[in-house]
């Protein structure tokens, strides 16, 4: 079983009459090149299979690790696919435990400063967005032992907001100037919120006892909740860089009566615990779809032959679902190139809301509970810490995937079109289509059997896309299979 992705369940489908044509090529062969022969229709043909195809919900359990980035953000109003809300929690830490960090007890608080480190942004990134900021509660069992899922429910928060910041994303990689003391120091891609004055207090009256070790930092300050309203957009942000982290400026007296003025900075960062075991981190991003436009409309039909398919980037998201029976009708032949066809239509406001930049293709088992990567283009490391082979997928340049100036998503599937009609391996009931921004389907032929590790977008939620299905009106949009092959 997928154990970062399964298997969303499908409508079964029902007997559907395929498509089975035979014409001269008179488009390019765009997977392989010169490699494939011409088709004359006398010692080379080319078939097109067409498709059945559904839309599925995915149902997501994939996580969060420490080095991912996290969306933070609303998309109020996409008329394809609906509503997305992200959240995120994470714990900081100060500098050093065992020491108390500010140069007096009691210090006089200038201001209090969280930074977020900005990397990219997704949907209309010129309007305006609020992000609120609210401690989680010690009643919550929010933790940095757990790798929390993108599906996890909000945590339980406590006490009045912190403070907010209005932002447009547009606008943080700007480099803003901040002038401490006779210094100014040039920022960019970050994104700052003013706290209240009374938090950094709290955090600087603390007793030393709290500083002693993280275990009791966390039990005096469980952690940051960040929520978002208005907008239309997800932010990402990297927590995990030294762009990230929590100022308080202060001024405390120094001996002789003077005032210093100063800094503490706490970050979120990984720690060692006393067996010897890093943390997880401490951090969560809980990313909420609510399904609108299209996309509702086509999960909640009753037909099993979708003229459109809705494809959202994971976590969560959607998949289409194929089928080609047919290709059992090909025997005693030689494939020279067989590739699934997917062409991408306009969609309303996909100005904003732009599609993934490459999807991927597995294979479902008859069971339905299982997907499989195609091995041929399955790559293997050694790991330097453990020595376990890790299997990953990434060559997308010549499995195909990306989106084309065509505006077609083309994947070659020549070795599984050659063993089903050779009879080496059965027509797969189900080939699944999605843009997972991590995925683990199953590697073939590993015994014990291993997982595959796959990354088809960026950044969690980025992108969506509307393809034309199986049964979509204009035929030369269909979505297809298209054979070039031949005889034995």
């Amino acid at each position: 079983m997928d154990k970062r992705f399964p298997l969303a369940l499908v409508i079964v489908l029902t007997p559907f009459v395929f498509l089975l044509s035979c014409k001269k090529v008179n488009e390019a062969t765009l997977l392989g090149g010169s490699l494939v022969p011409e088709a004359d229709n006398i010692t080379t043909f080319e078939k097109t299979f067409a498709a059945q195809t559904n839309n599925v919900g995915l149902s997501d359990t994939t996580n969060l690790v420490y080095s991912d980035a996290v969306a933070l953000g609303t998309i109020s109003n996409d008329p394809e696919f609906g509503q997305t809300n992200a959240s995120v929690y994470f714990q900081i830490n100060p500098a050093t435990y065992g020491i108390y960090p500010f140069t007096a007890v009691n210090p006089t608080i200038d201001s209090v400063v969280l930074s977020l480190d900005y990397i990219g942004g997704y949907g209309d990134t010129n309007a305006q967005q609020t992000v609120h900021v609210y401690e989680i509660s010690q009643n919550s069992t929010f933790n940095d032992t757990t790798y929390y899922k993108f599906s996890q429910p909000d945590f339980e928060t406590t006490g009045p907001e912190l403070g907010s910041a209005t932002f447009v994303m547009s606008t943080l990689d700007d480099s803003i100037s901040l002038i401490r003391k006779q210094d100014t120091t040039k920022v960019g891609n970050q994104l700052r919120i003013r706290l209240s004055n009374d938090f950094g207090q709290r955090i600087a009256s603390a007793d030393t006892t709290a500083y002693r070790n993280d275990t009791l930092f966390k039990k005096f300050f469980r952690g940051f909740a960040l929520k978002t309203t208005n907008g239309n957009g997800l932010a990402y942000f990297s927590l995990a860089t030294s762009n990230t982290s929590l100022t308080i400026y202060y001024r405390a007296p120094k001996t002789g009566g003077t005032i210093d003025t100063s800094a503490t900075v706490f970050s979120h960062s990984l720690r060692i615990l006393s067996t010897g075991a890093t943390t997880k981190g401490g951090q969560a991003n809980s990313i909420v779809r609510q399904p609108g436009g299209g996309w509702a409309t086509y999960l909640e039909n009753n037909d099993s032959l979708d003229d459109k398919l809705y494809i959202q980037s994971t976590p969560g998201g959607s998949a289409g679902y194929i089928k080609i029976p047919a290709l059992d009708t090909l025997q005693n032949k030689v494939i020279h190139r067989a590739e699934l066809v997917a062409t991408r239509l306009p969609s309303a406001f996909d100005n904003f809301f732009w599609a993934p930049g490459h999807l991927f293709v597995d294979r479902i088992n008859e069971k339905g509970d299982s997907a499989f990567a195609f091995p041929e283009f399955v790559s293997s490391s050694i790991s330097s810490s453990t020595g376990a082979t890790i299997y990953s997928f990434s060559n997308f340049t010549a499995f195909g995937g990306a989106l084309r100036a065509d505006e077609t998503y083309r994947f070659d599937i020549t070795k599984l079109v050659q063993d089903v009609i050779t009879g080496k391996q059965p027509n797969p009931s189900t080939l699944r289509l999605y843009a997972p921004f991590i995925s683990e389907p199953y590697y073939p032929g590993t015994s014990p059997i291993q997982h595959v590790s796959v990354q088809a977008v960026p950044f969690p939620a980025y992108g969506r896309v509307v393809l034309a299905g199986g049964n979509y009106a204009d035929s030369s949009q269909q979505l297809h299979l298209r054979v070039i092959y031949s005889n034995l």
